[in-house]
């Protein structure tokens, strides 16, 4: 079987840098917001060409609480509209809930995944989906969040940016994670004192916070991945171009290659999608959903507070999208064999 994401496999590149960071902060006695979170912290800023981050115990922290830092800032308030994609993941849309404003859900592009903007609202919320960023124009007077969970590795353009380093990321922890990156010093203090209860200050709790913080084993184990991080993403690149140019079936729509995009996912389209992805799985090769039901069709927002018309687009690339393997430890016959079995007829489709 040739894995989806054999996280063992890419995690022993790093080796035996990764196993000396763990038993160094191990040894450390200091487990939160240590030296090794301020230093990933100005790495990762650095290497994002943004001023300011702050390392948080995932990428939906991240986003919800920009959210909250822009409220606090005064310019978002409850019931405000945010403009979102509606094929995104759910979790970009429910940091939206969570801070009492109202998503509105806009159809993306069939060719990008992307999102069609033509509305207007206090914010817009940019999601780089695949790792593919998204070409929105900074628009006067409307705050652009960038959510980057998927594309790490591509210098964010929104007025901040949230990042997750869930481990199957391109820029993976060995746990969950997440970064918020602005050049806004003010949003950088409120976002670190809303993810510590509130607190910039020991016992002096400003706002109503949450605990969400990067941990310091996390943190070590990201500054010995991200050096690397640029050579893994053109490994991956260097295989979409491969299956882009290699893939030949009639009844198969692969991505297209224009924009930035680091390959988090290789997301292909088929109207016999199940067929094709138990035609696969037959041949020794697994795939994965990303995503098999929107989230305005989720039992989580039946009869929620969302603002949208009808989503064709959504629902139909949802009946239709397969992931493909795609990492920087593919050998050369894992990479022939899924060519070679997209290319060849599909059987199992007729059926």
């Amino acid at each position: 079987m040739i894995p989806f994401l054999p996280l063992n496999r890419i995690n022993a590149a790093y080796e035996p840098e990764l196993s000396e960071a763990i038993s160094r902060v191990a040894k450390s006695g200091w487990y939160l917001r240590g030296k090794e979170t301020e230093k990933f912290e100005n790495e990762f800023a650095a290497f994002c060409g943004m001023k300011h981050c702050t390392g948080v115990a995932s990428g939906l922290d991240a986003l919800t609480l920009i959210f909250g830092a822009y409220k606090i800032l005064g310019k978002l308030k409850d019931g405000d509209h945010v403009i979102v994609p509606a094929n995104t993941y759910i979790a970009s849309i429910m940091a939206i809930s969570k801070n009492n404003l109202i998503p509105v859900l806009v159809e993306p592009s069939e060719e990008t995944f992307n999102i069609n903007l033509t509305k207007k609202a206090k914010a817009i919320l940019s999601v780089n989906l695949y790792g593919r960023q998204a070409e929105i124009a900074k628009e006067e007077n409307i705050l652009l969040i960038e959510d980057c969970a998927q594309s790490t590795g591509i210098k964010p353009i929104g007025d901040a940016a949230a990042f997750s380093f869930y481990p199957t990321k391109n820029l993976g922890a060995l746990g969950d994670g997440g970064a918020v990156v602005s050049n806004d010093e003010e949003l950088n203090n409120i976002v670190r004192a809303l993810g510590n209860y509130g607190s910039q200050k020991k016992y002096i709790n400003e706002y109503l916070g949450c605990n969400s913080r990067l941990d310091e084993i996390q943190a070590a184990v990201l500054s010995v991945k991200l050096p690397k991080l640029n050579e893994d993403n053109k490994k991956r690149c260097e295989i979409a171009m491969r299956y882009i140019a290699e893939i030949k079936n009639p009844d198969i729509i692969l991505p297209q290659k224009q924009g930035n995009n680091v390959w988090h996912l290789f997301v292909i389209r088929c109207k016999n999608r199940d067929a094709l992805q138990k035609h696969l799985f037959e041949n020794g090769i697994e795939t994965i959903i990303h995503y098999p039901i929107p989230p305005h069709l989720q039992k989580a927002y039946k009869g929620g507070n969302l603002l949208y018309d009808k989503l064709p687009i959504t629902e139909m690339l949802a009946s239709e999208v397969l992931s493909l393997p795609i990492h920087q430890a593919m050998t050369e016959e894992e990479i022939e064999t899924v060519i070679n079995c997209l290319s060849k007829p599909l059987q199992s489709q007729k059926q």
